[in-house]
């Protein structure tokens, strides 16, 4: 069967970053910035990921556009729904008019430690549902339906539960935008370490850095948007959008045109063979 997730290379995981980046930029782009809350801005992001995710799964093969869409559509919506389980903004990040529509609470104020339990304790039920099933966890390996929905379900809890680990480290450990991200980046250098371990599997290595980069983006994405006096560059939730997005849009580009130049050579052999 066609493939319909990507390889995972050196180049997945700088588009994983960067997509991650913008999700944090522009989640808060739209929460904070336009001032619509964290409550109906989730539930707008949220409908965002089911179409795109829809139009994944219904791809016959893999497509870097649809691919890419999804995961920034999980990230954009997994930083506000972090955000509305963990914090309680009450009205700050409202206009009067969204206040006196009555568009929900703004947040639940769990808290990280308790929002986190429970992100953790999701993505656990998701993995073990997962394995009861007995399909393969190796991402180049999913080509059914169902498996690929168990993985975006994945992907969405993890990323949630990446901006509830990168907003603790940059706002309640002390360790500031900077300092979080060396911290998860070293975190990154170990999982690249442990690859030449043979008693590790690598598809274990594969879900934490997966998880690991998503605090990562988010902690980047403050560090790019707050202000200079809370260790930020002060660059704006709309101008640090921009510019990810521009990164990420000819990144997808690129892999685009390298799976094509790729594909050729193995339509030509199937072509010869059935010839």
């Amino acid at each position: 069967m066609p493939r319909k997730l990507p390889e995972v290379t050196l180049a997945f995981w700088i588009m994983k970053i960067a997509a991650t980046t913008l999700g944090e930029t522009a989640g808060d782009l739209f929460a904070q910035t336009l001032k619509l809350g964290y409550f109906l801005t989730t539930m707008a992001l949220f409908l965002v990921f089911v179409v795109t995710l829809v139009v994944q799964l219904r791809s016959k093969q893999y497509n870097p556009f649809f691919y890419w869409t999804v995961i920034l559509s999980t990230s954009m919506a997994g930083t506000t729904m972090s955000d509305f389980m963990n914090r309680d903004a009450s009205g700050k990040y409202l206009s009067l008019g969204a206040t006196s529509l009555g568009w929900g609470p703004q947040g639940l104020g769990l808290g990280y430690p308790v929002g986190a339990a429970i992100l953790i304790s999701i993505l656990i039920a998701i993995f073990v549902l997962w394995k009861s099933t007995g399909m393969t966890f190796v991402i180049r390996d999913i080509v059914t339906f169902r498996a690929e929905a168990l993985f975006w379900s994945a992907i969405l809890v993890s990323n949630t539960l990446g901006t509830s680990m990168g907003d603790f480290l940059s706002d309640s450990s002390g360790l500031g935008y900077a300092g979080g991200a060396l911290l998860i980046t070293g975190l990154l250098a170990v999982l690249v370490a442990l690859m030449r371990v043979r008693v590790v599997p690598n598809v274990l290595l594969f879900w934490i850095a997966f998880v690991l980069t998503r605090p990562l983006g988010a902690t980047a994405g403050d560090f790019l948007t707050k202000p200079i006096a809370k260790g930020g560059l002060d660059l704006g939730t709309a101008g640090s959008s921009a510019v990810l997005l521009a990164i990420l849009v000819g990144l997808v580009g690129y892999a685009r045109v390298r799976d094509r130049r790729n594909s050729a050579p193995r339509d030509e052999v199937l072509a010869k063979s059935s010839g």
